[in-house]
């Protein structure tokens, strides 16, 4: 028995640091204002709710706890407390609308990009959900769910990210997820404290987002060539769950200049703006 544990309550765990509660203080990254919150049920109805009221862009809520959490096509889920990291970021592009499609597929680049940098074999499902990608399979390791909100400040996108960090198998929403924590202990790594990740990700999400509303025409080129390169889909055979309950079978070849992944159907090529897509092993 070592003396910490001596000195600690019998009913009391030990706290790893991935679960240590995140200080405000240390969570600094220019152009973004951190705020932490014990609970909530979705911190993008938070950042939703204070952008209608006019809030600035670079507020950033993060939760220790999210109770009801929402992902694509309204699918809800809970993590247990203080092993992810759910938190939204409010923007307010100035890009022509038209290219505002393209802030989830930036969203899920530079997520993909921090855990890659973190030593993660990080890849982007298209349109944004970014997977760990072993030869043996592939486990979602972040959701990433992006929402237009209009006030009297004119519109803002809340961008919604939920990472899981040392979530447990047995408490993984589907089979098919993963955690850091369990993809740390297949690759021999060390698990980045969830502080770290969160500073991390901000400080890349800032950085992209600056450069494609800064940068003109080559920035969102770059970002489409970039995003292509870390898009898992392309050059796979996939199926598209398509809107109206359509069903889209082919092999997918690129992304186009407005962030649709472009599929080889059986009539040709078709541009995929929205729908769910699974790669050939599930087939």
């Amino acid at each position: 028995m070592t003396p910490d544990t001596a000195e600690r309550p019998p009913h009391e765990p030990e706290r790893l640091p991935l679960d240590a509660p995140l200080d405000p203080a240390a969570l600094v990254v220019p152009g973004l204002r951190v705020e932490v919150v014990a609970s909530t049920p979705s911190t993008n109805a938070l950042v939703a709710e204070r952008a209608r009221s006019g809030e600035a862009e670079g507020l950033v809520v993060v939760a220790e706890h999210q109770t009801a959490g929402r992902g694509r096509l309204d699918r809800g889920f809970e993590m247990p407390a203080r092993t992810s990291l759910p938190f939204s970021v409010l923007l307010r592009p100035r890009v022509p609308a038209q290219q505002w499609p393209w802030l989830p597929l930036l969203t899920g680049q530079a997520v993909a990009a921090t855990l890659r940098a973190h030593g993660f074999e990080a890849g982007v499902k298209w349109p944004n959900d970014v997977l760990c990608a072993p030869a043996g399979g592939e486990r979602k390791l972040v959701g990433i769910l992006v929402e237009r909100v209009e006030g009297p400040a004119g519109a803002a996108a809340v961008v919604g990210i939920g990472l899981n960090v040392g979530t447990p198998a047995d408490r993984l929403p589907v089979a098919t997820a993963t955690s850091l924590a369990l993809e740390a202990d297949r690759l021999g790594l060390p698990v980045p404290t969830r502080a770290a990740l969160l500073v991390d990700l901000l400080a890349t999400l800032r950085e992209s987002y600056d450069t494609w509303q800064g940068g003109g025409a080559g920035a969102a080129e770059r970002l489409r060539a970039s995003y292509a390169a870390s898009c898992v889909s392309v050059g796979r055979r996939v199926r598209v769950e398509l809107p109206a309950g359509r069903t889209l079978l082919g092999q997918a070849t690129g992304v186009d200049e407005q962030g649709r992944l472009v599929v080889a159907g059986p009539d040709g090529e078709v541009a995929v703006g929205a729908g769910d897509v699974v790669h050939a092993r599930a087939l």
